[in-house]
Order: C-alpha cells, then sequence, then structure tokens
C-alpha cells in the first residue's frame, strides 16, 4: 500500500507539472487500442483469454494455490461429493473427531454453502483433474462479462479498459483466484450478466439477452443470494416498469415467447435447489448456512438480531472461531457507540479492495458521475447495496461481488469526467487518467515478482486490501507436503491434530474428503483419552500419527495410543 500511494502522489505531481508529458506516445497506444475496442465481440474474447493465459503463464512464480481457510475445504468438499455422483454424503460413524469449520455434519455431512462453487470445482475435477482450473475459468468468465456489460453502458474504448483492469485488479493475484473460495467471480459474473443483458433486453427484447439476464439470476441464487437480491431487486423494478410503461415495450405475445425460456430456466434452478436443500439438509425450506448457523454460531448475520443461545462446543478450535472471530465483531457493531465507526471500516475494506489507492483518484468527479443520466440506474443499484450492507454484520470483500461490474462502470465514468478536466486549459486529467492506468500496470509487474524483489505486506486473510495482491506463496504447503509423504506410505492412515491454545482457527488442517472411510488418509481432531482410543479402535487397520501445526516445523510423530487400563480408569 506504501508502494501505491507514493505512486499515486508522484502521477498527480507529474499530471500537474508536466500535463503533456508522454503524449504522443500514449495517443499511439490509445489509438491502437481504440481499433480493438471497436470490435467488441473481439474485445470480449481477448479479456478472457488474457484473464486464462496470463494466470497460466505465472504459474512458476505462482503456482496453484493448496487449500488453507475453511472456506477452501467447505468448497472442496462439495467438489468432491458432486464429482462423485452424490448430493451429500451420510454423516459419518466417527463424525465428532471430523467436525470443522463450514462443514455441516447432521442431518448429511456437507458444505454449509450454496452449491454452485462446488459444481465447478467438480467439473473442472472430473474434466481437468483439478478442482482450481474451474475457479481460473470462472475469473476469465468473469473478467470477459465484465467488459461484455460495460459495452452496454459505455463506449467500447473504456469498457476494454474496464475489462483490462479486472484482469489487473481480480484476475491475477486476488484471494478470488488464488483460493478455492470462488463465490466472488461466480456471484461477479451473474452480477455481470444481469447487468449487461438489462439494457440489451430493453432495447430489442431478443431472447438471448433474456437466457444470460436469467443464468445471471440463477448464478447469484447459487452462490451469495442476499446480495444478488439487492441487485436483482431494482433490476426486476425497471424491468417491470418497461414491460408495462415502456414506449418500446413489445407486444404480449412477443413478451410471453421471449420470456418463457428464461423464466423456465429460473423455475428449473429453484426447483432443484429445492431438492438439493432436501437432501443435504432434510427440508426443501432450509437453506444452506442454516443448519450450520444454528449449530454452531452465536453471532447473527444481522444487526437487529440478538445473540444466540452458545451450543456445546466440542473442541476449541471452534469455539475460537465462532466466538474470538465471529462474536467479537458482533458485539463491536451492535453497540450504538460502535455501529458508525465499523461501519466505516466495512466500507474501507470494501473500496480498497476493488479500486486501491491509484483508482481512487477519478472519484474527485463523484458528483458528476452521480449527475450522469448514462450510469444512474447503477448508481442507484450501488445506493441499494450500501442499505443492504448497512445492517448486515459482517463483510468481505467477495460479499459485494454481485456488484462488480457496476462498480467498475461507475469508476470508468468518473474517469471519463476526469479526462476531460483541464485547470488552466491544460490537460491535466487527460495526463492523470493514463499515468493512473499506467501505475495499475506497474503494481502488477511489482505484484509478479514482490519475492525477488522482497517486498512484504499484511497478508491476506489478515488484511482485505492485501487480498487483491494475494498469492497463494507458504499458504496451506505444511499441511499438503505432509499429507503427501503419508500418502506414499503402505496402508491407511491415520492423523490426529492437536492445535495449541494460541492457534489460529482460519489455518485449518482437520478436513476430509467426501468418503472420509475410504480415504487414504483420514484427519481427526485429538479430543481426549477415551474418545480418542474409540476412534482409534474405529480405525484399527489405520497407522496412527499425531501432527502438531503449531510448532515449528509442524511435527509428526507416531501416535502415544492411550493405555486401556488408563481408559478404563477414567470410564
Amino acid at each position: 500500500m506504501a508502494i501505491e500511494i507514493a505512486l499515486t502522489m508522484v502521477v498527480i505531481a507529474v499530471a500537474f507539472c508536466w500535463p503533456r508529458l508522454g503524449s504522443e506516445w500514449f495517443s499511439r497506444i490509445e489509438r491502437a487500442f481504440g481499433r480493438l475496442a471497436r470490435r467488441r465481440g473481439l474485445s470480449v474474447a481477448f479479456v478472457g483469454a488474457s484473464a486464462l493465459l496470463l494466470r497460466l503463464a505465472i504459474l512458476p512464480l505462482c503456482p496453484i494455490p493448496h487449500p488453507f481457510v475453511p472456506d477452501d475445504f467447505s468448497f472442496l468438499l462439495a467438489s468432491d461429493t458432486f464429482a462423485s455422483g452424490r448430493l451429500t454424503n451420510p454423516t459419518p460413524a466417527m463424525w465428532v473427531h471430523f467436525e470443522s469449520i463450514h462443514v455441516t455434519m447432521n442431518p448429511t455431512y456437507m458444505s454449509m454453502y450454496f452449491p454452485s462453487t462446488g459444481l465447478i470445482l467438480a467439473a473442472s475435477k472430473v474434466l481437468l483433474g483439478n478442482p482450481w482450473y474451474g475457479i481460473l475459468f470462472a475469473n476469465a468468465l468473469m473478467c470477459a462479462a465484465i467488459c461484455w456489460m460495460l459495452q452496454a453502458w459505455l463506449p467500447p474504448t473504456w469498457a476494454l479498459l474496464g475489462g483490462i483492469l479486472a484482469v489487473l485488479r481480480l484476475g491475477l493475484f486476488s484471494y478470488w483466484i488464488n483460493t478455492y473460495s470462488g463465490g466472488g467471480a461466480i456471484a461477479a459474473l451473474g452480477g455481470a450478466l444481469v447487468l449487461g443483458a438489462l439494457p440489451r433486453l430493453m432495447k430489442a427484447a431478443r431472447l438471448r439477452d433474456g437466457m444470460l439476464l436469467a443464468l445471471g439470476i440463477v448464478l447469484l441464487v447459487t452462490t451469495r443470494p442476499y446480495e444478488g437480491f439487492l441487485l436483482c431487486a431494482p433490476v426486476a423494478f425497471v424491468l417491470g416498469h418497461w414491460v408495462f410503461f415502456g414506449k418500446n415495450r413489445p407486444t404480449i405475445a412477443i413478451l410471453i415467447r421471449r420470456a418463457a425460456a428464461p423464466l423456465a430456466l429460473i423455475i428449473a434452478a429453484g426447483a432443484w435447489i429445492s431438492y438439493y436443500d432436501y437432501r443435504a439438509f432434510g427440508n426443501p425450506f432450509t437453506l444452506p448456512y442454516t443448519v450450520n448457523r444454528s449449530t454452531y454460531a452465536v453471532a447473527p448475520y444481522y444487526v437487529w438480531q440478538s445473540q444466540r443461545p452458545e451450543p456445546v462446543y466440542r473442541h476449541a478450535a471452534l469455539w475460537n472461531f465462532y466466538h474470538h472471530n465471529e462474536l467479537t465483531a458482533f458485539e463491536k457493531i451492535h453497540r450504538p457507540s460502535g455501529f458508525i465507526p465499523e461501519t466505516l471500516i466495512k466500507a474501507i475494506r470494501g473500496i480498497l479492495f476493488f479500486s486501491g489507492i491509484a483508482l481512487l483518484v477519478p472519484l474527485i468527479m463523484l458528483k458528476r458521475v452521480l449527475l450522469d443520466r448514462r450510469i444512474r440506474f447503477l448508481v442507484l443499484c450501488v445506493f441499494v447495496l450500501a442499505a443492504g450492507m448497512l445492517i448486515e454484520i459482517f463483510l468481505i470483500p467477495h460479499y459485494l461481488s454481485p456488484f462488480t461490474a457496476a462498480f467498475y462502470a461507475i469508476g470508468l465514468q468518473a474517469m471519463r469526467h476526469l479526462r476531460l478536466w483541464r485547470p488552466g486549459a491544460l490537460p491535466v486529467g487527460m495526463t492523470l487518467t493514463r499515468l493512473i492506468v499506467t501505475v495499475c500496470f506497474v503494481l502488477g509487474g511489482l505484484r509478479l515478482f514482490a519475492e525477488p524483489l522482497n517486498l512484504r505486506f499484511v497478508e491476506w486473510p489478515a488484511s482485505e486490501w492485501s487480498g487483491v495482491w494475494y498469492g497463494p506463496g507458504h499458504f496451506g504447503t505444511e499441511r499438503a507436503n505432509i499429507e503427501a509423504r503419508l500418502e506414499q506410505l503402505p496402508g491407511k492412515q491415520l492423523v490426529l491434530v492437536r492445535y495449541s491454545p494460541e492457534h489460529n482457527p482460519i489455518d485449518e488442517w482437520v478436513y476430509n474428503s467426501a468418503n472420509i472411510d475410504g480415504s487414504k488418509v483420514i484427519w481427526a481432531r485429538e479430543m481426549n483419552a477415551v474418545d480418542d482410543r474409540e476412534l482409534i479402535n474405529y480405525y484399527k487397520d489405520r497407522k496412527v500419527w499425531l501432527v502438531q501445526p503449531d510448532k515449528q516445523p509442524a511435527d509428526v510423530s507416531p501416535y502415544p495410543v492411550p493405555d486401556l487400563k488408563a481408559v478404563a480408569t477414567i470410564r
């Protein structure tokens, strides 16, 4: 952040002191850029291919990530389940030892999340052999869809620029691409489809645009339904007004023909998610999240709700997460004195993730943007989002992902106004705009070579801002290396994990595949002598290991099996 602040200050100074710096060189680039931008379909394909190929090209420096946060493991459980041809899994016999954050054990063993991310990871696992490629393709489609959406709201040159900025800011280093928590990219893709299809549908009432709108709604419902509703509500209002009062509204017959297939897609998706809820959670009206949150959580999601009664926690790591991580945040924002500062912190987190420092500069034109009729609807959508976020306790940047394309459209429109700014009849705004974009490219290059350059920054998830420059690095490597070594040993293995009292619950090690009993290596939580002996007896055909992740390096040793006489005495 210090580097970005310094570069931004230099850019501002240069723009005012030498407003015609590099004008000829930038003009040549912009002419070539404009020729590509006028070919709209090619521009969309270029952005998507850039996100895909550039991320593959930097794999030697930024390799395929290892899972390390609870969300990663939860989504990978869903992926493994779907790839195995099942919607969920029976509760394992020794499930108490396998409890983990964001994983539901009863009435079935499954991820607590909505299923879209798990389905995409599963398809990638089956077709390409690695679930991460599903995240990669989702991010590439997201960047392409943002460009496509922007073409409906802005001139084509600015739409292409927006797509390229999305690649730089989100598609290469952000945690949306470098973890398995791919809901950010998928929801952003859904939001871009909805906002891109809306003006096209109102202009020509084509079936294709209606289907893309419906597909976007389905992606939002199956990833981020609350924030998706905040986006779809104003879209539905505008569509309704157009259908009943629009000057170019289609006839009833045409409307029925155009709407039948999109509505069928939405209804089919709703029926499927209800069936999935029935199989996974026992009731078609019990949504994902509900069972897990009622089982483990004490902090609610919304500010008007009261703290829940504390459940029975069988593991300290779960207590630490739901109390220290979640309840602390709830208590801060639930107090009248803490609501305003905590809300401001949430807003800053979101803004810094999507814009950083350099892209904040065009917002000096925010007043003009708010008065701009071209994107007035998108500004309204963001106001709806802000109202919705006021009542929500937690905010991680991917919560805002359905509005990603709207953020880019507003920022680019501010940049367009900035480009025309000529204080003292000098092209200060044009030079400032050009140099801001240059800074984004420079930051991408610096992040790529951060380790050789010995650049350090606060790592995500400790800092939401750095989540945009997040690289997999060392995260999850110790667990992955230990598991790989155990996989190579003859026979089956059982690992009991012992955390220290200071263990960070975000750094999760107890994760298993969908078929626990059929796994070569099983990870379990150490409990007490009686319960541990029961677990070991159940898996008596396995070699038992003790792993202590909080030692440096993580310690692996044969497990000291509790003495039978001591266990009998305890009983």
